[in-house]
Parts: C-alpha cells; structure tokens; sequence
C-alpha cells in the first residue's frame, strides 16, 4: 500500500551514460511501428526521467544490455520509497514515509523482486480505526474489543447502522463488479440507492476509501463503483477473517532502493528535466541546467501530468490519455504529537482516520499512520505520519514534513487506462507509472519492467502468474496518426 505520491518522489532520476549535445530544429512524425520492429539489434541509449520505482525498476532491467542515464530532480533516490531516521543520533530508528507495507497476494512482482535481490522483511500490522467529531464516536477493526472500546458503543444507534450496513455492504459487494461496470454507477450513487446509512457512509466506508486513495469526500462518493468494489475484493478487504498478511521492509524500504540500484549507482544524475523533444535522429532531453542531450529512446516515469508537461511538442493522443489523471495533494508529517491519533489509547492502530466533525466535502480527509505498530518500533516513543493534518502538528513535534501526490482515478482516468498502452515506443517516448494501476508499488513496478521488456526484448528474472496484471499491457485498438 501506498501512503501517497511526492511531487519531489515522481520528478527526475538520471544516470550520467555517455550523451551527445545536439541542436534541435526539426522533429521527427514516425510511422508506428510494430513491437517486434522495436527490438533493439545494439546497445541503446536510454534516458529514465524519475527515480520511483517504476524508473528504478526500469533502469535495473534495462541497465544489463543497454547505456542508461537516469534523472532526479528531488532530494532522495526511490519516489515514495522514503525512509528517514528518527530518534536521537546514537539510535536512530528508521521510519518510513511513503511506501511502507506490502502483501504476497497482491504483491508478486514486488514478492519476487524482494526475494532476487535479498531484501530483509518482517511481519507488519494493518489494524484500521476510526475517530469521528473530534473524538465523540471511536472504534478499531481489531475484533470486539476494538469495536467496543468506546463503551458507549454498545448502546448506541449510530454504532449499530454502521455495523448492521457492513454486514450488508461486505456480504453484497462481490456480486457488484460486472453490473456495476455495465450500469457506470459511482459509489455514492449506489450507496444512496440502496439506503445506507450515513453512519456506514461517514464513519466507515469513506474513511476506508481516504485511506487508501487518500483522497477527498466528494472524489470518493464519485469513484467508479466496479473499481472501488473489484479493489476492495481483490486485496481481500471485504473479509472479516483471512485477510492478506502485510510484510514490511526491516530497516526501511531505502533498503531495497540500495539493492535495485546498486548496478547503476554512476549512471544517476541528480538534475531535473525540463523538456523531451523528439528529434530524426533520437529524443532530446533538456535539464534544469541548459543541458541538450541525445538518446535512442526515453522512458517517462513520472506522474502523467508531468510527463505532459515534458514533452514539447505532445500528440493528440498524448493529450488526451496523459492528460485524463489529475492528482491530489497530500501535506505530510512524520511527528509525535498525540492530538492526531484517537483520543483512546485502546482504540490505536495502523491505520488511524481523524474527523474534526467538519463538514466540509471538498477537503482533504487526515489520516494517521502508527509507525510503531506497522514497523515493530519500540513503542514508548510513538512516532506517526500523518497525512493532510486538520491541525498541523506542535512545531516541537515535527521531524519532518513532505508533499506527496497521489493519482485520482475517476472515470476520465479509469477510461484512459484502457489505452493508454497505445501510446508506448510512439516516436522512440515510453511511459510507465503507478496511474497504469491503482496507484500503489506493484503498479507502477509491474508498469516499469513491462516497458523495460518491451522497449529492450530483456526479461525479468522470475515468472510470476499474470506478471502484469494490474497493469493492461494489451493493445485492442491502435490509435489514429496524429
């Protein structure tokens, strides 16, 4: 699962390969050749403009039999893979704030990537709880005592509704996905004509759905009803036993950024990249610094709407498929302030969603990260990340702050998926990214070595089942010249 995508995170990684400086003054219109015309009979130079782990992934398959160059603009190698040290200097403790957790279930590229390169994991939590109006109404999801820790609970009619609905909801939603699909309905359409509660609505579902889209109320009532429901199913969250168990990466997932890059070290370059332009002979990069450098081919693995931006001169189709993703903004803290987590200590976990009983559709829902629980720290220190604080955190509470940028998937976005395929190798430009998905690690891992396959013949040290399947690889229908 993912905690959320930083600006920063989605912006340049570089490698410093061998380059030529060139003048630019034409631009080349290819012809859209097959994909077998595109394998490669020599070395390539191949620029890979960002350092998540759809670049990286990228890079380390196609590093083995190509000259790679990768571009980073922010401060970190690795996107939301971001570990930092907190406690004192003599013992620091390693937390991390993007990417924290993952499953083998719905994980398997990341399983065995995990496992070629000797990454060290540990058994993490997932517990979710919820604290609503500033506190009044509290529960966790972990078992009946989570449920009741708020006595009053047992009592109360608001509790009751929202627990009668998710019975109702969870029991019903596996048959949803095919009629849903056909009928194009939003959750909240289909929640408001099935007559479920506002307590369901408020207190449960949409407190689900914010954390894990980290998004907004109305976004969320908005969602395609099919994806909400095939993503819920598929990571098994619409089961009250036998749930997917979550691993964590032990000492940080910086430990694998080390490990998937290791090969390529010398190839980074720390400059961001302000424009991609197709030239007859090659793609022209230009940096933040005035650079011009020429490559065969170029990977853009950035968020969709920064690969728009980069490309000088974008295609009809690239106009309309990259630029069908909007993102949300999500203001991040790594802290030890208190008022952002339940008011009941009992009722901790995970996953903590925070209402301060505002009622106000259009803004961001906080969300509270436990660190302690989802990376076994010692917890007589708590230390959280919280995400889109209705308060800021104590000044003297704060260890550091992000900005991360997650993928919106509304209808526009989720209708652009099915082809946006169709846009790989057009005039020697390729994309890949977790907006090829749901938004989170194996997607965008999964999207990076399928264009690193595709782009070069080179493939993955494993075989899974269904390498790619969060991400639709297949070309249906073949995009119009632009």
């Amino acid at each position: 699962m993912r905690l959320g995508s930083v600006r920063f995170c989605v912006i340049f990684p570089d490698l410093t390969a061998r380059f030529s400086r060139i003048e630019i003054n034409t631009q080349k219109k290819a012809g859209h050749l097959p994909y077998e015309a595109s394998l490669p009979k020599t070395q390539k130079k191949i620029a890979i403009i960002g350092s998540g782990i759809a670049g990286m992934s990228a890079a380390w398959l196609l590093n083995k039999d190509h000259d790679i160059t990768v571009f980073e603009a922010g401060d970190h190698i690795g996107g939301h893979s971001n570990t930092v040290d907190a406690g004192n200097g003599e013992n620091p403790l390693p937390v991390d704030t993007g990417f924290i957790v993952y499953n083998e279930q719905n994980y398997p590229n990341l399983v065995a990537l995990f496992d070629h390169l000797n990454v060290p994991t540990k058994p993490s939590d997932m517990s979710f709880a919820a604290s609503i109006d500033k506190g009044r109404f509290e529960y966790s999801g972990t078992g009946l005592n989570g449920l009741l820790a708020q006595r009053s609970n047992l009592v109360s009619p608001r509790f009751w509704a929202m627990m009668s609905d998710i019975m109702r909801f969870y029991k019903t939603a596996p048959t949803l996905d095919g009629a849903a699909a056909s009928a194009d309905l939003s959750l909240g359409d289909y929640l408001r004509e099935n007559n479920y509660s506002d307590a369901f609505i408020r207190d449960h579902i949409l407190p689900m759905g914010a954390a894990i889209w980290s998004t907004t109320v109305t976004d969320m009532l908005d969602y395609p009803l099919a994806t909400f429901v095939r993503f819920f199913e598929s990571h098994g969250l619409l089961k009250f036993k036998d749930r997917p168990k979550w691993r964590t990466v032990d000492g940080g997932s910086r430990e694998y950024v080390k490990r998937l890059t290791a090969s390529y070290q010398d190839k980074i370059r720390r400059e961001g990249v302000v424009a991609i332009t197709r030239a007859l002979n090659g793609v022209e990069v230009t940096t933040a610094t005035g650079g011009q450098y020429l490559f065969d081919d170029v990977v853009l693995a950035t968020h969709a709407d920064d690969a728009l931006t980069l490309l000088s001169n974008p295609n009809q189709s690239e106009q309309r498929l990259l630029g069908a993703f909007q993102y949300t903004d999500n203001d991040t803290y790594l802290h030890t302030d208190e008022r952002l987590m339940p008011k009941r200590r009992r009722v901790w976990s995970s996953w903590n969603y925070i209402d301060d009983g505002a009622a106000d559709a259009g803004k961001q829902l906080t969300l509270s990260y436990w660190m302690n629980r989802l990376q076994s720290i010692d917890e007589s220190h708590p230390l959280f990340v919280t995400l889109n604080p209705h308060i800021a955190p104590r000044e003297e509470t704060i260890i550091r702050k992000f900005s991360y940028q997650h993928p919106l998937f509304d209808r526009a976005a989720i209708e652009a998926q099915k082809e946006l395929w169709q846009l790989q190798g057009r005039d020697r430009v390729w994309y890949c990214g977790s907006y090829f998905g749901y938004g989170f690690h194996e997607d965008a891992l999964e999207a990076g070595l399928a264009v690193a396959e595709q782009l070069s013949g080179a493939r993955r040290p494993w075989n899974v089942a269904a390498n790619s399947s969060r991400v639709n690889t297949e070309v249906v229908l073949p995009l119009a010249a632009d």
